[in-house]
């Protein structure tokens, strides 16, 4: 048995923010409430974490990471991908499957949820929505997801046939699964990785426009309201995106949206001081960008905040910016950046943070009967962490280190841990 005492309890699913003690029995929440820790004083086997101070939420879901594993596990592997999520709060995460072998067959998908299991999180997998993310053929979905797939996408690459896109849509109603889209037309890019703009100019390089991913995201939106697919527009980086993701939801499309933390705190001018840390796909773009996307997460446009966590050696990373691979890590940095850039300057409480964070990623993937929320049945998935604790961020448990965050300040820090009711970090 594990108690957590004098916490301050966020709950986004009732809406609760108060001082509360958490009961947690076989990796189960069986209470929730004022002053319950004083039942237990007596009993032997009982383990306290005096919270004072401190918030307790739902561990956080990561519906977007790349952990590299089968094959470029130099990168990170799925152990050490979970530890670094372990570090960052999140006790659940869903990997992509643009491995090497694409997670396109039912072995590769039985290799990523075995290693999975061997970690002291929950590693989930999507698998791909086309065969060798070649945007031609459909995979067998339904065998796919009969073996454990939440869902399908083939992210990192754009799907250009509209016909089959909506195939997919088709078949994913009749399997009730999500798909997620990265939303790129590589038709409008020259050299992607960088905002098609000023600093694409100022760099003597020919940049990708936000109209490459707004006329996708365009697409999917319609495709989405004629045919009542759930679908997630995945790192959405352009104003005019976020705008069109509103227009559909009020079309009636089961349409969500996932916003970066590098994208709702930082624009294109990192890439003058951050060099290829601060390249990514899609590219960061403008600052009035970055205020629609600040905007669609206060309103709820934008449900769901993912890391897009994307690791690269530091040889990759060092190559010309031209060459270098894009992406970032982000899961041990991704709260901190919640609640500094968010939280603090009041665009979001934190009851609304967690709503993006826990509950709405728990709800894309058919995790919510037990995960995303705090209450008596919920699983024992919980994050502890001091919100006003200000650290410097210097060194990863992941194997890489590519962030442009690196000396950086940030408040909120993880204490704990917990999956499953056992402590999987602490600080």
């Amino acid at each position: 048995m594990l108690i957590i005492k004098n916490s301050r309890v966020i709950d986004p699913k009732s809406g609760c923010d108060a001082v509360m003690d958490i009961v947690i029995e076989e990796g189960t929440i069986t209470g929730v409430g004022p002053d319950l820790a004083s039942a237990y004083a007596d009993k032997s086997g009982v383990q306290v974490i005096d919270a004072s101070g401190l918030v307790t939420a739902p561990g956080l879901i990561d519906v977007h990471v790349h952990f590299r594993d089968p094959g470029f596990t130099y990168k990170e592997d799925i152990q050490s991908g979970a530890q670094a999520a372990a570090a960052g709060g999140f006790t659940t995460v869903i990997c992509m499957a643009n491995t090497r072998p694409a997670v396109d067959n039912v072995e590769t998908l039985k290799y990523v949820l075995e290693e999975g299991k061997k970690t002291p999180i929950h590693v989930f997998t999507a698998a791909n929505i086309t065969m060798g993310m070649k945007g031609e053929t459909l995979t067998d979905m339904e065998a796919l997801k009969a073996h454990g797939a939440l869902g399908f996408t083939d992210d990192g690459i754009p799907l250009k046939d509209a016909a089959l896109v909506q195939k997919a849509m088709e078949e994913a109603v009749r399997l009730n699964v999500p798909l997620s889209f990265h939303e790129e037309d590589p038709a409008l890019i020259a050299n992607n990785g960088i905002n098609r703009g000023a600093v694409s100019e100022a760099l003597g390089i020919g940049g990708s426009p936000a109209a490459a991913e707004d006329v996708l995201v365009a697409r999917d939106c319609m495709l989405a309201v004629h045919t009542g697919a759930v679908i997630d527009i995945q790192h959405i980086s352009s104003g005019r995106s976020v705008r069109m993701v509103k227009l559909a939801k009020q079309l009636g499309a089961n349409v969500m949206a996932e916003v970066t933390p590098h994208h709702f705190t930082l624009d294109e001018t990192a890439v003058l001081k951050h060099g290829t840390l601060a390249k990514m796909n899609p590219p960061l773009r403008t600052a009035a960008d970055r205020e629609e996307i600040l905007k669609g997460l206060k309103e709820g446009v934008i449900d769901i905040i993912a890391t897009d966590h994307a690791p690269h050696s530091a040889e990759e990373k060092a190559k010309p910016i031209t060459e270098a691979p894009s992406g970032i890590i982000g899961l041990e940095t991704a709260l901190a950046l919640g609640v500094t850039s968010l939280v603090r300057p009041g665009h979001l409480t934190l009851v609304q943070l967690m709503e993006k964070m826990s509950l709405n990623p728990a709800i894309l993937y058919h995790l919510e009967d037990t995960k995303g929320w705090i209450g008596k049945g919920a699983d024992a998935d919980l994050v502890l962490f001091d919100p006003d604790k200000a650290w410097t961020v210097e060194r990863f448990q992941s194997k890489s280190s590519n962030s442009p965050f690196v000396g950086e300040t940030l408040f909120g820090k993880v204490k704990y841990t917990i999956c499953q009711g056992k402590i999987v970090w602490k600080d």
